[in-house]
């Protein structure tokens, strides 16, 4: 048998008084019930008892009558079996002590993750931002802690399941978007202190900020070619929306997923759409005519310039040869009479006389003779 030393032994506390116990004065007390720790009648000790160890305590008898509340026996419990007295008091004190410890630990200690910020208040006043690892405040209701997720993205898609989102353009036409914002927490402390739905009033935002976008925006932007830019002022503008009513909230993104005509109109719609890329194929067919046209022009130019630079060299030779060559260019469109000499009369042109076609070219017959020189009617061959 080992002995304690003094500071380890049981405190006298939990120890049972033999003279004044709760069930009696003493063994061989005549009044009231029996000590329960006292020799069984017939004096036989307990088995495994050699007398000398430590006696039950009153928390081993709390228990067992904890056990059987309202048990048996002439035992004095008190209300639903329990025992009374200065020990069981003393029990009671030390099962508060525990219970308040309990509560100091949880909610006096806080446990704040690497993505998460913790916004402190003081009998509902701020007071402070905690920030990631383990963090002391006072208990509660002294102290509140509430975490807050600064780091995880929340999505926000307009509309919310299949319905129509319908938005009036500059030119006056509808356009049905979809479109989704991306948001996260910057200021945990304006998060939760200045907004009392910041979710709602996030896509409040969002969504004026995209209708008055929209409403400074064509139909053709709003469609395709104008996306980029809708998206980049709706951020803008809701952001600011945001910081003027101190949010705490950034806007990350804003996607539009889709944009389209009605469903109530989109057929002429889509003949609307056809005759649009018409016009446009339509434009780039006359602008490449345009281009070949500009290029002809600009060769013929520049021939010319080659003709007059041979023209300063040599005027009369360059003057008669552009005739010769112009003269070819015309008689070669039209009917020519070539008329031999020799007793042929020459062909007048009778005013109003019409004639009949005639081949390219008409031959006379040589004369026998040669006399003057041929007279040629039209032009020289």
């Amino acid at each position: 048998m080992s002995i304690l030393p003094r500071w380890r032994k049981r405190p006298t506390v939990l120890a049972v008084e033999t003279p004044k116990g709760p069930w009696g004065g003493g063994e061989n007390s005549g009044g009231g019930p029996r000590n329960p720790w006292s020799l069984p009648p017939g004096g036989k000790k307990p088995a495994g008892s050699n007398g000398n160890g430590p006696r039950p305590t009153a928390l081993d008898e709390f228990l067992k009558k904890a056990r059987n509340a309202g048990g048996g026996g002439s035992g004095g419990g008190g209300f639903s079996g329990l025992p009374t007295g200065p020990n069981a008091r003393m029990l009671w004190a030390i099962g508060a002590a525990i219970l308040v410890a309990i509560w100091l630990v949880f909610t006096s200690i806080h446990q704040i993750a690497p993505q998460e910020r913790g916004v402190v208040t003081y009998f509902g006043r701020y007071a402070g931002t905690l920030q990631p690892g383990v963090q002391i405040t006072p208990p509660a209701p002294i102290a509140r802690v509430q975490t807050v997720n600064v780091q995880g993205f929340r999505t926000e898609n307009f509309p919310r399941g299949d319905g129509v989102n319908l938005a009036l353009t500059k030119d006056q036409n509808i356009v049905d978007l979809t479109y989704s914002v991306r948001w996260n927490i910057a200021n945990p402390s304006e998060y939760v202190f200045e907004l009392r739905e910041p979710e709602e009033t996030v896509r409040a935002a969002a969504e004026s900020a995209m209708r008055a976008v929209i409403a400074n925006t064509t139909l053709d932007q709003a469609l395709g070619r104008g996306r980029t830019t809708i998206e980049s002022e709706v951020s803008e503008l809701t952001q600011s929306i945001l910081n003027s009513y101190r949010a705490g909230v950034r806007i990350q993104s804003v996607s539009i997923n889709r944009a389209s005509a009605p469903q109530q109109i989109v057929d002429d719609f889509n003949k609307v759409t056809a005759a649009q890329q018409e016009a446009v194929a339509a434009v780039n067919r006359s602008r490449a005519y345009a281009q070949q046209v500009v290029a002809r022009a600009q060769g013929e130019a520049a021939a010319f310039d080659r003709v007059y630079a041979q023209y300063k060299l040599a005027p009369e030779v360059t003057r008669r040869r552009m005739y010769y060559e112009t003269m070819e260019d015309v008689l070669a469109k039209s009917n020519k009479t070539i008329v031999e000499p020799g007793g042929t009369v020459p062909y007048l042109q009778v005013p109003g006389a019409t004639r009949a076609p005639a081949p390219a070219a008409v031959v006379a017959a040589p004369a026998p003779a040669p006399a003057q020189p041929a007279a040629t009617t039209g032009a020289g061959q």
